[in-house]
């Protein structure tokens, strides 16, 4: 287990038959092309201008996201278990916020304590008795798979708010389309550029009943923002405008945006900015961010905000631990993808249990995310763990525990040549009339051997993801 599961190559040393064209083309490929090809890349990516804010550097500080040549490849077989797992999940978690903010069933049945929900700094008492627009709340998710070492996936969380890294995904498909045109051709892979365009319909599909050409936009907290490539990517891939608070104002409970020709009305935006600032009439009175007015124009029923706001209790860590209950609870089926097993601290014997194994345990904030806010204990000194103690013993009910997972590992471009390296992948799933799953997502890579954390915000780089549309090798 401590070596993990290898993607590329199976225990005996053999490749993997869905990896067997991509191997030809590296034996076949001499070395000094091979470096040609990845700087061709770097300097591709500079010129495109994907970068990305490290948080805790200078400011202003951005980053090329780092490349890597060898991809991660999925079977035919495994991706079909694995769309069908998403798809189940993340229909029963939009139902699930459609019961908190309605009904309540879940709570009153018992299956999750109603102070985990309504007690949830996420929780929006402002939802409650709203019908969103066809049901879905999160019209646009992101969920963490990893691969531990007994080759089964298991889901580490689920994205539901702002999931980012589309932008990531669709580039790092187009610079290897065009790096090895070659293996493109001998093989059927799943292709993943029509996102924008299913991403586009998902969105209009939410607009406003009676609106037959509804106008959508996204809304930026702006250029500063770490994902503000991916913002403006993104609007220009579906052809839409790119705005934020300030471009915008809401007149008789409908929402405008400013233009040259004069007030549009805009009826759907794609927000990427946090539910505390989206309208400082109703959440946070200090934001700038937002637009006042906004989420009284949204509960009349004139704009959808995708994702819908509240969402974040559905992706919440201490929520996490109940969604395979969920699944039960709202499909009566039972669950295909699993979690990692979770220890919620909030209860004493998992408290006691973690504090006495803290250095094998990954600990996480309950809020956190970017792979800040945590504790890797085999990799931490024993300093940093008692200072992690001390702040779990301040407030248990902000952390969860979970086993030091054997990540998978595929062969990775370092310094040093082609050495195995962590990954992680995450599918993005569009819930409109009908849930879609895109055929791969970002694959996430930690660079620094031996390091599980693949977050590009902590060093992490990408890779792209081949789903083949058959199970026959290359």
């Amino acid at each position: 287990m401590s070596n993990g599961y290898d993607e590329m190559h199976a225990a005996d040393g053999s490749v993997r038959p869905h990896y067997a064209a991509y191997d030809r083309w590296l034996q076949e490929t001499p070395d000094p092309l091979v470096a040609h090809k990845r700087r061709e890349a770097e300097i591709s990516f500079h010129r495109v201008g994907i970068t990305f804010s490290v948080y805790g550097e200078e400011a202003g500080n951005e980053r090329l996201i780092p490349f890597d040549l060898v991809p991660r490849i999925v079977p035919a077989s495994e991706w079909r278990m694995l769309e069908a797992g998403l798809r189940q999940r993340v229909h029963a978690l939009n139902l699930f916020l459609g019961d908190i903010y309605g009904e309540q069933r879940i709570v009153k049945d018992g299956r999750i304590p109603a102070e985990l929900v309504f007690d949830n700094s996420e929780y929006r008492p402002e939802m409650r008795g709203f019908e969103v627009p066809g049901g879905v709340y999160s019209h646009i998710s992101g969920i963490d798979l990893v691969r531990a070492g007994d080759g089964e996936y298991y889901v580490l969380e689920d994205n539901l708010r702002v999931p980012s890294g589309v932008s990531y995904m669709l580039e790092n498909r187009r610079m290897m389309a065009r790096l090895l045109p070659e293996l493109f051709a001998r093989q059927q892979i799943a292709p993943v550029e029509r996102y924008p365009d299913a991403l586009l319909e998902i969105l209009r599909q939410a607009a406003p009943s009676g609106i037959d050409h509804p106008t959508v936009a996204v809304l930026t907290p702006g250029a500063a923002n770490s994902a503000y490539f991916e913002h403006a990517f993104l609007a220009q891939q579906m052809g839409v405008e790119l705005v934020e608070g300030a471009d915008l104002f809401v007149r008789d409970d409908m929402v405008y945006m400013r233009t040259t020709r004069g007030p549009q009305r805009v009826h759907v935006l794609y927000r990427r900015i946090n539910d505390d600032y989206l309208d400082p009439a109703t959440f946070r009175p200090e934001s700038m961010l937002g637009v006042p007015g906004l989420f009284k124009a949204y509960r009349a029923g004139n704009v959808t905000l995708a994702n819908a706001p509240g969402t974040g209790v559905g992706d919440d860590k201490s929520v996490y631990p109940y969604v395979p209950e969920m699944i039960p609870f709202y499909l009566s089926e039972e669950p295909i993808l699993h979690n990692v097993p979770t220890r919620m601290l909030r209860d004493p014997g998992d408290l006691q249990y973690t504090l006495e194994h803290l250095h094998e345990l990954v600990v996480k904030e309950v809020h956190g995310a970017g792979g800040y806010g945590m504790l890797v204990g085999p990799a931490s000194t024993k300093a940093e763990i008692e200072d992690f103690r001390a702040r779990i013993l301040a407030n248990p009910s902000n952390y969860i525990a979970q086993p030091t997972l054997s990540l998978s590992t595929c062969p990775t471009f370092v310094e040093s040549g082609l050495a195995p390296r962590h990954i992680d992948l995450r599918p993005y799933i569009l819930s409109g009339r009908r849930i879609h799953v895109i055929p791969g997502g970002l694959t996430r890579v930690a660079l620094r051997e031996g390091s599980l954390v693949v977050n590009s915000s902590q060093g992490g780089g990408t890779k792209d993801t081949w789903v083949l549309e058959s199970d026959g090798g290359g």
